[in-house]
């Protein structure tokens, strides 16, 4: 058999076994959980606190606030020069700071910059998870990969207890979603801890609550 009649054979018993049927799908047994059962704070409540067991900083706020408290954790980074999505609320672009619009920034310009400042599509408590869709004030994804340091703008009604329900929530799959659980961070050589090996070694997480 040649190379690449094998290779056709092999995708040919991938696509057989992977091909759908409702029926068999339909009856499939789901006897994990798919909803949870903490209220709205309680789900705040816990996604905090994942995202402080993975380093992170958070805080939260009324939404009311945001422009402030975004002043407030971007002085305390230290930082000055920042690439946000195009489509980020111009008011979350606080005096003080050098701010560079990713208008199809190159790779160098945005290893440049010191940090990103973007918005999020949801928010999974249970494993205090933050999901990009890379969509409107979450920009491209690379702009939330290269630089150190990523502060991320979450709504509180945003979050959902449990990953189900983060699928429910999305009627058609995005094309693209990146799903931040905490700073990079990677113990796979020698069980060292590095840090910062496939996204920014620094988060910090605003979450904005809209009823005051």
């Amino acid at each position: 058999m040649t190379d690449t009649s094998a290779r056709h054979a092999i995708l040919e018993r991938i696509q057989n076994a992977t091909r759908s049927d409702q029926n068999v799908y339909a009856a499939l047994p789901r006897d994990y959980v798919q909803r949870g059962s903490l209220d709205a704070r309680g789900r705040q409540e816990l996604m905090m606190e994942r995202l402080r067991e993975y380093g992170a900083n958070v805080v939260e706020c009324p939404a009311g606030d945001v422009q402030a408290t975004i002043a407030h954790q971007l002085r305390l980074s230290g930082r000055h020069v920042f690439v946000v999505p195009p489509d980020l609320p111009g008011d979350w672009l606080v005096d003080g700071f050098s701010w560079k619009v990713d208008n199809h920034l190159s790779y160098e310009e945005i290893e440049q910059c010191e940090g990103v400042v973007t918005g999020a599509s949801a928010g999974i408590a249970d494993s205090g998870t933050i999901v990009l869709h890379h969509k409107e004030t979450e920009g491209r994804r690379v702009i939330s990969l290269l630089p150190d340091f990523h502060l991320c703008i979450l709504g509180a009604s945003q979050i959902v207890e449990t990953l189900p329900e983060y699928f429910a929530r999305c009627p058609e799959p995005p094309s693209l979603a990146t799903l931040i659980s905490g700073p990079s961070a990677t113990a796979d050589i020698e069980m060292t801890r590095i840090k910062g090996v496939h996204g920014p070694r620094f988060l910090s997480v605003i979450i904005a609550r809209e009823n005051g």
